[in-house]
């Protein structure tokens, strides 16, 4: 699809302050039409085409692991497709992420489309920012469904209030993380928000320590989300903590060294408007 013809992401979305406080204070929002459905709908089908053309998991279900069963998982469409990439810079998106975290502009870490196939496993508890060289606390994921979900297609859920300490864990996606994190949210007697129905064009926003985990894909319909991750500009990398994020450092923050400013070709600064207050 030509890009010229795709909808144009620029104009603000209007985060209240109450919006904002929420986040802060449990380290996840849900924000109704930050696209909205027809622009969700346009761009579905870029999306799409780039997962397929990517992807290369070809086993069944049955012979994966959870890590496997939970989704497909494609990382960093916006370098394959244009179309994509219009979708991932977007201001409207950096916008709402840069008002979230209190700063003027943030920075692209990656992007990744995560669609989960019917019948599909659930994902396990986690912390993205186990996986990141970064300071999680300054960073946050977009989680947008392109098509229409219920929480049987595999919505997420949020532990509530989880952000605050940081790392909880050092235990990588698998069954052995959901034993865990099944443990500290009943010790801590955190809230878990449980999964909603969202239209196209809804999205989350959760910090990069939220613990957070998805059901199973129940449905007969692919679930078919794409996710964009930013962090604050400014940040410097860290000395990875574990395996993973020596990964990632060498994946998404190409050239850097710990110590580094995290700016590299691979993560521009996106400003843009944030609508409403400081």
């Amino acid at each position: 699809m030509p890009t010229d013809t795709l909808p144009d992401l620029t104009t603000a979305y209007p985060v209240t302050d109450a919006q904002v406080a929420a986040y802060r204070s449990n380290g996840h929002v849900r924000l109704t039409q930050v696209a909205t459905q027809e622009e969700a709908t346009a761009y579905r089908r870029p999306v799409a085409s780039t997962v397929e053309r990517l992807s290369t998991e070809t086993r069944p279900l049955a012979e994966r692991d959870s890590y496997g069963m939970a989704f497909l998982q494609v990382m960093n469409l916006w370098r394959h497709d244009e179309s994509v990439a219009r979708f991932v810079l977007a201001t409207r998106f950096a916008g709402v992420a840069a008002r979230l975290l209190g700063v003027p502009r943030v920075r692209l870490y990656h992007d990744q489309a995560l669609f989960k196939e019917p019948g599909g496993g659930y994902t396990p508890w986690h912390q993205d920012a186990m996986y990141w060289p970064l300071d999680g606390s300054r960073c946050l994921t977009m989680w947008m469904p392109l098509v229409d979900i219920t929480p049987a297609h595999g919505g997420l859920a949020f532990a509530t209030g989880s952000h605050v300490d940081g790392p909880l864990s050092d235990i990588g996606i698998s069954d052995a993380s959901e034993e865990r994190f099944d443990r500290l949210v009943a010790e801590r007697g955190l809230v878990v928000d449980g999964p909603v129905a969202m239209r196209a064009g809804d999205a989350s926003f959760h910090s990069g320590w939220t613990v957070h985990r998805a059901l199973g894909n129940s449905s007969t319909q692919m679930r078919e989300v794409m996710t964009v991750i930013w962090f604050a500009d400014g940040l410097t990398v860290l000395d990875p903590a574990n395996p993973a994020q020596a990964n990632d450092l060498a994946s998404w923050l190409p050239g850097l060294a710990p110590g580094a400013l995290a700016v590299s070709a691979a993560n521009p600064a996106l400003g843009g408007p944030s609508g409403g207050g400081v």
